[in-house]
Formats: structure tokens, C-alpha cells, sequence
């Protein structure tokens, strides 16, 4: 049986970024595939070099629309289709097309299993999950909180609880996926209250529980366990709203801090809670904060109090779906916060926003694959900006088709929230487009 691991004794191991970077051996770093994510940052020349080439390939024939196309191609490209075939998904065998893969369901649970079985195969060790993460289904603020842990430490899943209990399929899968643990050991974390049944399921496995009921000072709470494994709080920090009513603004944060180290702090009605304030004070006045929610969710009052903190920037977009292309698009000023998707050849994770739960486990999607941020779907539905989004970052080749680069689209929606007709459109419009017409 594995040992029990308690929160107080966690936080009592060393500190392990700088210590275990030379000493611990690889087989035993839960966060092996994390580290590349964090390496495109150090390898600036590269990088550049291969946008470089990617903008130079997009280019050719290009007459400066910056595109990689003519003005009269975006045009077209940006375009609703002109009729739809309404027998399209008509005794389908599969769901699945060349630029979208489809999550199909209407459970959040299952959901979670998909994403989980899709990103982590775990065939192997280094495929295995360092810890799997159980948050609650019914409480999405402490759930998306805890996204910020994917990365690291854990590089794992976040599979939810209803009510306290966890499913057997989901027992299963933890079972499957067979963590290796992270590097406080820990295989299971689990987020929120939960029911004496579901910790002796647990039994069998190195825990660590988050319970602290407040939402404000939960999300501190996993401010500050990362802060105490990396040795330091980042100073970029992620701000949303708790309130119910701000719930698409503020889950468009998951897939990135997913991704990047920036941590999760909430403000309310009132302004910024105790507990927010406290975490952002560890920063000495140096915090960057980037904000998720309009003036009508988070106020200008509310901007001035972060202001005593650092520096204080709001996300642009008036409804979700427009803050979700926003910051899909955005890129700071020194590189470091964003995803900067403006040119063709990336990864894309839509959601509608009839099912806004499934963007919690969704945001594994920006830790490991394509590193694709979330993009709202109104209703399910394509609105005018998501077309010209599409037609932005859609690739062009003038010769060859085979050197790319290419789009892909995940779609984590059932055929009743979001039909076929509906992922055809998205597959074609993120299609690689001859520059002599077609293919």
C-alpha cells in the first residue's frame, strides 16, 4: 500500500525546481514533456528562425494582405457556405474529420475520460500522468483553479467528483492511467470536499487535499503550493471573476495557465477578496496581471485596487466567444503571455458555450498535443468573428501542399450541441488552401 501523503508534510519536502533540475533522475520528473513547453521560450533564435520560415512560406504570392492570401481569397475564406447538405451526417461510421477531432458527449464526467484517454495514453512511462487531479463538477471556480496544476507539478488529467463521489469509470481510468506521481510523490490530488467513500477508493494511492471552502482563499491556497515547489510566486498573474455570471469570461484562462506557470486569483463583487490581496502582496509590487472579464463583470474600481499590486492589463472582447479569439490571438509585449495565433499552423479547442463544464478537462488541451487554447462556440454555433478569425490563420501553399503548415481543431461537443454540418464548416475553413485554387 502506498503511503498517505498530507498537505503540511508535502510542503515540508525541499523545494524541488532548482534542486532536482541536476539531481533527480528522469524517470522519477513527472513533468518530462512540461519541460519542452517551457524550452520554446529559451530558444529564441529558433524560434524565431522557424516563424520565419513559416511566414516566408505563407507569403509567396501573397499581395500584403498579410494573410498569405489575396483580399478577395479572405473574403471567401471568411464566408458562411452557401448552402448546406442536411444529409451530411446520415448513417455516419465515425465523427471524426481530417481537421477536427471530436469529443463526443454531453457529460462533463465523460468528458474528462475522453480527454484524459486522448492526451494520456499511458502506454508507457513516458506517456503515464505524474498525478491525476479530482476536482468537483458543481463547483467550476475551485475546478478551473486547480487547472493550474496540470503542468506542473503533476503533467496529468483533470477528472471531476459529483457531489463528493467519484464513479467507477472514473476509478478506472486512474487505474489505467497508473500515475507515476509528481515530485512530492503524489498520485491523486484532490480538490474541494469529498466524501469519506471516495477517499477510501483512494486508499490505494499518495494523496494530497485541497478543502479549504472559501473560493478566494482555496485559489491562494494553490497559489501558494505552486509558489512554495518553484521556490517563488510567478509574477504573472491570471485575474477572473467567481461569479456565476462570469463563468465564460473566466474559464478562457484554463487552457493557458494549463500551459504556463501563471496561477488563477479571483475578485468579486466587492473588489479583491482578502485572500487575493494577500497573494498578490507576495509579489512585492511586481505582479502582472491580466484580466478576464468585461467592465460590467470586473469593475474599473475593482482594476485600481489590483493597480497597488503591479501592473494591470484587461483581455479585450466584449462577449466570450470575442475574448476567447482575443487572447487566442494575443501575445505580450516580451512574449511571455499568450498564445499570439495570427498566423497559420495551430491547434484549436472549441467549445460551446451551452456546455461551458467542459472547458475545465478541456484545458488539457493546451498543456501537451497542439497546444490549443480555448475558443467558444455562441450557442454552438460559427459567429462572423470566428469566420474571420478562421480566414486570418488559414494556410496557403503556392507548390506544395505537404510542407504545411497545418491547422487542427479539437471539438468537445456532442452532435446535439454541435452538429456535423457545423464541424464541416470548421474543417474546411482551417484547411490548408492551394495558392492556384484548391488542391
Amino acid at each position: 500500500m502506498k503511503k498517505f501523503v498530507s498537505r503540511s508534510a508535502a510542503l515540508s519536502l525541499p523545494l524541488f525546481f532548482a534542486a532536482c533540475a541536476d539531481n533527480e533522475p528522469a524517470e522519477n520528473q513527472a513533468d518530462d514533456n512540461a519541460d519542452s513547453d517551457n524550452q520554446q521560450y529559451d530558444m529564441s533564435s529558433n524560434e524565431e528562425t522557424a516563424e520565419e520560415n513559416m511566414n516566408n512560406h505563407n507569403n509567396e504570392g501573397n499581395n500584403g494582405s498579410g494573410h498569405g492570401h489575396d483580399e478577395e481569397q479572405h473574403e471567401e475564406f471568411a464566408s458562411e457556405p452557401d448552402s448546406i447538405n442536411e444529409e451530411a451526417n446520415a448513417d455516419l461510421r465515425h465523427q471524426q474529420t481530417k481537421n477536427v477531432t471530436r469529443m463526443d458527449t454531453d457529460s462533463p464526467s465523460d468528458m474528462a475520460l475522453y480527454i484524459s484517454q486522448l492526451v494520456w495514453p499511458a502506454t508507457h512511462e513516458d506517456n503515464q500522468p505524474g498525478t491525476v487531479i479530482l476536482a468537483p463538477e458543481d463547483e467550476w471556480q475551485k475546478s478551473l483553479a486547480a487547472t493550474t496544476l496540470i503542468h506542473h507539478p503533476n503533467d496529468g488529467p483533470v477528472l471531476l467528483m459529483e457531489d463528493g463521489m467519484i464513479s467507477a469509470e472514473t476509478i478506472n481510468e486512474i487505474e489505467r492511467l497508473n500515475p507515476k506521481g509528481n515530485e512530492n510523490g503524489t498520485e491523486v490530488m484532490i480538490m474541494g470536499s469529498a466524501e469519506e467513500e471516495t477517499l477510501s477508493e483512494l486508499d490505494n494511492y499518495a494523496t494530497e487535499h485541497f478543502d479549504t471552502e472559501s473560493v478566494p482563499e482555496f485559489t491562494a491556497e494553490i497559489d501558494e503550493y505552486f509558489a512554495e515547489l518553484s521556490g517563488e510566486a510567478p509574477e504573472t498573474v491570471f485575474i477572473a471573476s467567481s461569479k456565476e455570471e462570469a463563468q465564460l469570461f473566466s474559464l478562457i484562462t484554463g487552457s493557458w495557465i494549463a500551459h504556463m506557470d501563471e496561477p488563477l486569483l479571483y475578485v468579486d463583487d466587492d473588489g479583491v477578496p482578502d485572500a487575493t490581496a494577500e497573494a498578490l502582496e507576495a509579489r512585492d509590487g511586481d505582479a502582472s496581471m491580466y484580466v478576464f472579464g468585461t467592465e460590467e463583470l470586473i469593475s474599473e474600481d475593482t482594476l485600481n485596487e489590483l493597480n497597488e499590486y503591479g501592473d494591470v492589463d484587461r483581455i479585450a472582447g466584449e462577449t466570450p466567444e470575442e475574448m476567447s479569439i482575443e487572447f487566442a490571438k494575443y501575445r505580450s509585449d516580451d512574449e511571455l503571455v499568450g498564445w499570439g495565433q495570427e498566423e497559420p499552423g495551430h491547434g484549436l479547442n472549441f467549445v460551446s458555450t451551452e456546455n461551458p463544464q467542459f472547458a475545465i478537462s478541456g484545458s488539457a488541451l493546451g498543456h501537451l498535443g497542439k497546444h490549443a487554447p480555448l475558443i467558444w462556440l455562441e450557442d454552438g454555433e460559427i459567429s462572423a468573428p470566428l469566420y474571420e478569425y478562421m480566414a486570418e490563420i488559414r494556410p496557403v501553399f503556392e507548390d506544395d501542399p505537404m510542407d504545411g503548415p497545418y491547422n487542427h481543431a479539437y471539438l468537445l461537443a456532442s452532435q446535439e450541441t454541435v452538429p456535423f454540418q457545423t464541424q464541416g464548416i470548421i474543417d474546411e475553413k482551417l484547411e490548408i488552401y492551394g495558392g492556384h485554387g484548391g488542391h
